[in-house]
């Protein structure tokens, strides 16, 4: 199965946690990884979009992942980072119990999700990949983790 940004045999993938979970994004759509920094709220935005920031003269929005897959909310600690992403066309900050490594995967080490996983609103999920003897990444599908309407809606913001 290909998706945007798992196309090689040899993935490198940006690895870090959310409540004590694994998740991984293709390297190839991380810009850099940030110290937690102020960001400035925005009013009338979704739950999830804590609010934006300045980096190096850019306003970038900041999603609270776990908030976004309603698993709790980031808490201000020293190990969280914020991931600067770039898909659909939108540059975003992902908030982040903490960024761990960039890893190599082989793809023979990633199997689908199965699909009692999440359910079918879940494709934001793209698969999990198999690490050490007994950890698990689950490989988010950046394109699919916001809607096209919070998509348009995050635009507005970037705007």
């Amino acid at each position: 199965m290909e998706k945007e940004g798992y196309i090689s045999n040899e993935l490198k993938i940006v690895a870090f946690k959310l409540k004590n979970e694994n998740y991984g994004v293709p390297i190839n759509q991380v810009l850099s990884i940030e110290k937690l920094q102020e960001f400035t709220r925005v009013p009338h935005t979704f739950d999830f979009v804590k609010g934006v920031m300045n980096l190096r003269g850019i306003i970038v929005p900041v999603i609270d992942l776990q908030k976004r897959f309603s698993i709790g909310e980031v808490l201000s600690e020293s190990d969280a980072r914020i991931i600067i992403v770039e898909a659909e066309s939108i540059t975003a900050g992902l908030l982040v119990d903490a960024a761990k490594e960039v890893i190599s995967i082989d793809q023979d080490m990633i199997i689908d999700t199965p699909e009692i996983v999440g359910g079918p609103e879940v494709d934001y999920i793209h698969s999990v990949a198999k690490i050490g003897e007994n950890d698990l990444l689950i490989l988010l599908n950046l394109s699919k983790v916001l809607s096209l309407e919070e998509i348009e809606a995050i635009k507005a913001i970037e705007a």
